[in-house]
């Protein structure tokens, strides 16, 4: 018997293990050119022996570039499956969102044609048969934990697309994750209908529960079932430094005021933190912070969300995705299982990123951007408007429904020469995802703007006095001071922009390695 049971005891709808078969064996499944659906959100809860199996199997025959998928997953997965299938080139299309060096280089070396969505409409989306031609798809992949007698699916450590994916495929292979615990009762899985049948989503609190803890799946769809003991292969971010614990002490200040002046209960609102080190850091501060008695409404659960746990500070938590690392944090995690079980539920992204329980709940979004510009549009996706890295992922579903918007990024990164060399406070963002009307506040390491209720050019005139270093403010105020004026004079002065050199930041950067220009001046060709 294995640590965490064997499958028999985990197929408890006993006439399934008579389709029990090897990961190698379901490569008679697969033909190029499928659409195919799995579970997983972030690196948490994906399937892992059948994607590596048809991995090897194209490498061990040579078909790199002969067998190419369209994949459909709720989020990123792991390196060692959708990244790897990158560098194997089997991956023609990609939604909507994904993680890791090879996979983003052929988005853009435009091998890959990936499309970037709101997770939380991409999951409802899906169901619409947008997608797909006919809306169907090939082969659904999913792992679990468990099969119920009725044949219900208990997820892993995240539960992605799953409700939503068992309707749209004939065919299901499922692995059943038999390297760790059992998850049975941490789900919450409500099937939804569609317009204009679809009924409200009755969570008034973090903990509250409007579904069953499996997915139902009809038993006749399911071609295979294979034993995984694969562990997730989580993602870990950089430890915290002087630059997130500054940006994490505002928010607190910041959280402090709210409270102080009646906008906030003494135990906050359900908080929202995206993924990342400030992410983690901004969690860390609220672990050590005056405040108790707190819940979270989120899409992922990071390393430090345990420490927030063990703080006693943190009542409950409810996900999609429980996005530990792989060490230390899922180790941690089922060592203390008993402790973190009950104070978690994971949710489908369709409801865990859903508008409707995020406006309810009054959730305080927090989320990092690759950069924003003085009037607060600001972009996550595109470096230099064109690179793709990850794609959108869930942040618009909560800045575009939170009680509290707020983006939290380093006022500068550095470039191969300069420390500084990248500014993150920009004139003009080169790609907007969230626009000025999504946010309410952005905070550096230099300080918090506040925007709610200031008009854009006195909003500019705080995001770079509050918000951006030192050795850009001149820069960025002698740019708004010629754009106020040369827009002013012609009436046309409400967000003051010059195109003409809004992207000149950028473009020194492209050339000399650094975003610090010496003056705004423009070369002009006088040949006619």
């Amino acid at each position: 018997m294995s640590e965490f049971g064997t499958l028999e005891d985990r197929v408890r709808r006993k006439s399934l293990l008579s389709k029990t078969m090897s990961a190698t064996d379901c490569i008679q499944f697969f033909e190029s050119g499928q659409n195919l659906l799995w579970s997983g959100f972030t690196p948490a809860g994906y399937p892992k022996a059948v994607p590596i199996a048809l991995a090897d199997h194209v490498e061990a025959n040579n078909l790199q570039g002969k067998m190419k998928f369209n994949l459909f997953i709720g989020a990123s997965v792991g390196a060692e499956t959708e990244d790897r299938w990158a560098t194997l080139d089997m991956i023609d299309r990609r939604w909507p969102y994904q993680t890791g060096k090879n996979i983003a280089k052929g988005i853009n070396a435009g091998r890959i044609r990936m499309g970037d969505k709101h997770l939380g409409l991409f999951a409802q989306d899906i169901s619409y048969g947008f997608y797909t031609e006919n809306g169907r798809y090939d082969v659904a992949i999913i792992e679990v934990s468990d099969i119920t007698e009725d044949c219900g699916l208990v997820l892993t450590s995240s539960c992605g697309i799953v409700a939503e994916a068992i309707n749209l495929c004939d065919k299901i292979i499922i692995e059943v994750n038999t390297g760790q615990p059992s998850f049975e009762g941490m789900h919450d899985i409500h099937m939804q209908q569609k317009p204009p049948h679809r009924a409200p989503f009755l969570i008034t609190e973090a903990q509250t529960r409007i579904g069953t803890p499996y997915v139902p799946c009809d038993p006749d769809k399911i071609i295979a079932v294979v034993e995984s003991k694969h562990r997730d292969k989580g993602r870990a971010f950089a430890g915290q430094d002087d630059t997130s614990d500054a940006i994490a002490g505002h928010l607190m200040e910041f959280f402090a005021h709210e409270v102080k002046m009646g906008r906030l209960p003494e135990n906050l609102l359900p908080l929202q933190s995206g993924v990342g080190s400030i992410a983690n850091a901004v969690v860390g501060g609220l672990a050590n912070g005056p405040f108790t008695n707190l819940s979270v409404f989120t899409e992922v659960l990071q390393d430090t969300m345990l420490d927030f746990f063990d703080s006693g500070k943190l009542n409950f938590a409810s996900a999609c995705s429980l996005s530990l690392s792989e060490d230390p944090g899922f180790p941690r995690f089922f060592e203390n299982w008993d402790k973190y079980f009950d104070k978690i539920v994971l949710r489908p992204l369709s409801i865990s990123n859903a508008p409707e329980p995020i406006r309810r709940l009054g959730c305080i979004a927090m989320n990092t951007p690759v950069e924003f510009d003085i009037y607060a549009h600001a972009n996550s996706t595109l470096v230099g408007g064109t690179r793709m890295i990850n794609g959108l992922g869930g942040s618009g579903d909560y800045l575009r429904n939170g009680y509290l918007k707020i983006m939290h990024s380093p006022s500068t990164r550095p470039s191969k020469t300069d420390p500084h060399g990248i500014t993150c406070v920009v004139p003009k963002a080169p790609h907007i995802d969230h626009t000025e009307h999504d946010l309410d506040v952005l905070v550096t390491e230099q300080g918090l703007a506040d925007l709610r209720g200031v008009a854009p050019k006195e909003r500019a005139k705080l995001i770079i006095e509050k918000c951006g270093h030192p050795e850009y403010k001149p820069i960025l105020n002698d740019y708004l001071e010629m754009s106020s004026k040369y827009c002013l004079e012609r009436g046309v002065g409400h967000e003051p922009q010059m195109f003409d050199r809004a992207f000149k930041m950028q473009q020194n950067l492209a050339e000399n390695g650094t975003m610090r220009i010496k003056n705004w001046d423009i070369k002009v060709d006088l040949c006619e």
